[in-house]
């Protein structure tokens, strides 16, 4: 998530983002609410001045709307938001913003809720970090970038003539390993023409089986390789199951402990309960009973006083299935520090 402008006095205020993946799709359905205003440039049909002719085209204008509706579209990959435009060109009717990754939007709250803060910056700082790094390679030459928010940066590039002894090829795919080790990253993603990519894959297999490998068709090293690896969709996949690997691992965790009766609470009331004892360690909430609870009681407050007393809280989306486990299992649970009677 890339933050263009913020403009709070206090929790009131304006703030520009630009969604850049599927991810941050996924956060902006659970961050804008009915009642807040969007602006974004948008595509409207504007009827012929001419009443002879029926003639209707669409023209690019900027609206603000008055949401009443947000929907995630995830395999069109956009987000759609309906509301009553308030402010632009027209300012009565209706109008649907479809929002694709790379799309700047203002979201105007009358209040920012810590979570919806909260949720924005992890998000925005989440796209500062090289989770994924590119080493695009052909023979004798390695170019490696890590994904910056801003496209994907080159950190180094390794060269080393041979010709068939083998063991001058091996000792190329050290020292490309050797640049690798000095990066931090959760996913590798190996491209380039021919079969060397595979060939080094299968070397860092033998040599980093702990390292996630991904290879990929490219053909070229470089910038070039680097923008065909963007293209093909591949950072949208690795995102995902980023998320899902470490939502897999907490419910994992929760359902051992469930099967133990140890240090453990699921549901709303269980999960008060062990607030009200200071045990909760960590805290598991699905988004959908999340917005079902916000109609309710003010749940934000009951998740800033778990943080505040040392608690992590983690949002789990519905979309896929650790969500809906937990969702089966009441929608929250809590990982404790200490069991409670």
């Amino acid at each position: 998530m890339i933050i263009v402008e913020e403009q709070l006095k206090g929790k009131r205020g304006e703030i520009k983002l630009i969604p850049e993946n599927l991810d941050d799709l996924w956060h902006l359905k659970f961050i804008i609410e009915p009642g807040d205003i969007v602006f974004a440039w948008t595509k409207r049909i504007k009827e012929s001045s001419d009443k002879l002719r029926s003639d209707k085209e669409k023209v690019t204008v900027r609206l603000g709307i008055e949401v009443e509706r947000v929907e995630f579209h995830r395999f069109a990959n956009r987000l759609r938001i309906t509301g009553r435009i308030v402010a632009g060109v027209e300012d009565s009717g209706y109008h649907t913003i479809n929002v694709p990754v790379g799309k700047e939007i203002s979201l105007i709250k009358e209040e920012w809720k810590e979570e919806q803060l909260r949720r924005i910056r992890e998000a925005e700082e989440a796209s500062k970090r090289p989770e994924v790094v590119i080493v695009t390679i052909e023979e004798g030459e390695a170019i490696i970038g890590a994904v910056r928010q801003w496209g994907v940066e080159e950190v180094a590039d390794v060269r080393m003539s041979y010709g068939k002894e083998s063991s001058a090829r091996i000792e190329f795919f050290h020292e490309v390993m050797r640049q690798l080790e000095g990066l931090e990253f959760k996913y590798l993603v190996i491209a380039g023409p021919g079969f060397t990519k595979e060939d080094f894959a299968r070397f860092l297999k033998e040599n980093k089986p702990d390292w996630n490998v991904i290879t990929c068709d490219a053909s070229a090293i470089g910038t070039r390789g680097f923008l065909e690896v963007l293209k093909r969709g591949v950072l949208n996949k690795i995102v995902g199951e980023i998320r899902l690997a470490e939502e897999a691992e907490y419910i994992d965790i929760l359902l051992e402990r469930i099967a133990k009766d140890d240090r453990v609470a699921y549901g709303l009331e269980d999960v008060r309960r062990a607030y009200d004892y200071g045990a909760i360690e960590v805290l598991l909430i699905a988004d959908e009973f999340l917005r079902e609870q916000r109609e309710k009681w003010n749940i934000d407050d009951f998740l800033r006083n778990v943080e505040a007393m040392k608690g992590k809280v983690v949002i789990m989306s519905t979309e896929f299935e650790p969500g809906q486990r937990l969702m089966s299992l009441g929608g929250i649970a809590a990982l404790l520090r200490f069991p409670i009677d």
